[in-house]
């Protein structure tokens, strides 16, 4: 479990191809104070996939990612068709900047809320627009997702624990402030680019309940 309270930007150093199935190994560069203390099997969630360190080497570790996972996040080409039995495309490349954040211990502050740093769903900016000294980003969501989300309800974007100021059909709007623009991958996101929405646990769990009732 994580909180979306996201303490380290990491930057993707190399892409490696695993054997000859469509896995795929991540190294990571960051911080070495990010990985004080970190073991072989820790979750850390890189822009909101909880991921397993494989390798730790100081100022970088490595995870392992599936090609479930390349189909269902940023990680994999979103844009990009899927079909056949071809190897997944991949959606981040060398450069690109991570939000990292370690999983919470028993006693940890909860600054955010709980995210289990499962994936529900690939997200599109719309926009960003000025508003005071803040930012109003909004989102398209698929509509399955769509129902889920709630004005004042908690959302994880890339990792990042927001809180919901708006739902208008398939989009939502939140708020960045500046603060946080400048330590998470929201200093560099552009309209079009795709992100990781992860809704709220309560909000999943009530949805599969109401199947049930149905």
């Amino acid at each position: 479990m994580f909180t979306g309270i996201i303490t380290a930007l990491g930057t993707l150093r190399e892409v490696l191809p695993q054997g000859e199935g469509h896995d795929t190994r991540l190294v990571i560069g960051v911080s070495p104070d990010f990985l004080k203390g970190a073991e072989l099997g820790c979750s850390i969630a890189c822009s909101g996939i909880c991921l397993t360190a494989v390798e730790l080497n100081g100022d970088s570790f490595a995870v392992d990612a599936s090609a479930e996972t390349l189909s269902r996040t940023t990680l994999g080409d979103w844009k990009a068709p899927a079909g056949g039995n071809a190897a997944p495309k991949l959606g981040w490349k060398a450069g690109d900047r991570i939000n990292l954040e370690r999983s919470l211990k028993l006693g940890d502050e909860l600054g955010g809320h709980l995210v289990s740093g499962h994936v529900d769903a690939v997200g599109t900016v719309i926009s960003a627009v000025p508003e005071n000294a803040s930012v109003r980003w909004r989102f398209r969501v698929p509509a399955e997702i769509a129902k889920l989300i709630a004005v004042k309800g908690s959302i994880a974007v890339d990792g990042v624990s927001l809180t919901v100021n708006e739902v208008d059909g398939e989009s939502f709007g939140v708020n960045i402030i500046p603060h946080t623009t400048a330590v998470t991958s929201f200093g560099t996101l552009q309209p079009g680019d795709g992100v990781n929405i992860e809704i709220d646990t309560l909000a999943r769990y009530v949805a599969r309940l109401l199947e049930f009732r149905a």
